[in-house]
């Protein structure tokens, strides 16, 4: 039998190489599905890089920096640890109590009728009986967007107790002027004065987008029922808005706690420490003094105290919603 006889199966073809095993799996298209897989998994992280580079390097670092910085004591070169003696020194601080104590007053007078105003406001506004209600949205919305140092300018001329337009009003209708700045009792009612005028506004219209999601069948039922006005707004409309009340109490409580820009222009803190704020003592320490140990032990301080009576707050108001 000649070459060209034998059969075709014993003779190796390229298709099929004579190699023990059989046929060889090309590898490649393996390898570029893995590649491809990894792209897609790392693809997410590539897109987040950005912002957790910058939150590294300007938040994280400052508050871990910080932090560390609260146990040392010195400047510059100079620093060296100091273990928890800046936290001694803190809870044996006389001015510091008296900053806490004059933010604690602040707070208890200035956001009970900071918010009691902004919901008879979102109230009113939101009655079918007002007219141009786009226009009074955006009339109470407007000191929210001014600048906070301008607003202590311009209530420092107008709280002037010489020449301000306040006191001229008072005289005016037969009442004794008042020395807003140069009385501690009188200095931080212009504190509150300035924060109720300008945030008023703004947790306005929180309630409001509130107000208009309560179904307006729930009004129409209760006065079928009987319920008056205020039957109606205890009964219906503050429950309804509790999730938004809690909002606003614990938004307003950490914004007041960390109160600087509106003392520090009205009055820089007096008269006689009497409207020094934990932030503004803080500020000096730091800013003043260059005391950057103690300033990070006040601080985190501050950071404790507002997680305490936010936890607090939400753990009070949250026990009701079950």
């Amino acid at each position: 039998m000649t070459a060209a006889a034998q059969p075709a199966a014993a003779q190796p073809t390229l298709a099929q190489p004579a190699v023990l095993g059989g046929p060889v799996a090309n590898p490649a298209p393996e390898r570029a599905h893995r590649r491809a897989r990894a792209r897609r998994k790392a693809l997410p992280y590539l897109l987040l890089a950005p912002a957790l580079i910058t939150f590294g390097v300007f938040k994280a670092y400052p508050i871990i920096d910080s932090l560390l910085l609260s146990f040392s004591t010195g400047a510059g070169a100079a620093t060296h640890s100091a273990g928890l003696a800046n936290y001694r020194r803190l809870l044996d601080d006389p001015l510091f109590w008296t900053a806490l104590r004059n933010t604690a007053e602040i707070l208890v007078v200035q956001v009970p009728l900071m918010l009691g105003l902004a919901l008879l406001m979102a109230v009113g506004i939101n009655s079918v009986l007002v007219r141009w209600r786009a226009v009074w949205r955006l009339g109470v919305f407007m000191p929210a967007v001014t600048g906070l140092v301008a607003t202590g300018v311009i209530f420092a001329f107008l709280l002037n107790t010489d020449n301000g337009a306040i006191n001229w009003l008072l005289h005016a209708i037969g009442l004794p002027t008042v020395d807003w700045l140069g009385q501690p009792f009188w200095a931080r009612m212009a504190v509150v004065l300035v924060l109720t005028w300008h945030y008023t506004g703004y947790n306005a219209v929180i309630y409001l987008a509130g107000l208009q999601s309560i179904p307006k069948e729930l009004y129409e039922a209760a006065m079928v029922d009987g319920a008056g006005p205020i039957r109606r707004f205890t009964a219906i409309t503050v429950p309804a808005l509790r999730p938004v009340l809690l909002f606003t109490v614990v938004l307003s409580t950490i914004g007041t706690l960390q109160l600087f820009d509106e003392p520090y222009v009205l009055t820089g803190g007096g008269p006689d420490n009497a409207t020094l704020t934990v932030s503004m003592y803080l500020y000096q320490n730091g800013f003043r003094y260059f005391d950057f140990g103690y300033a990070s032990a006040i601080a985190y301080a501050l950071t404790l105290l507002v997680s305490v009576l936010g936890a607090v707050q939400m753990r009070l108001m949250g026990e009701r919603d079950r």
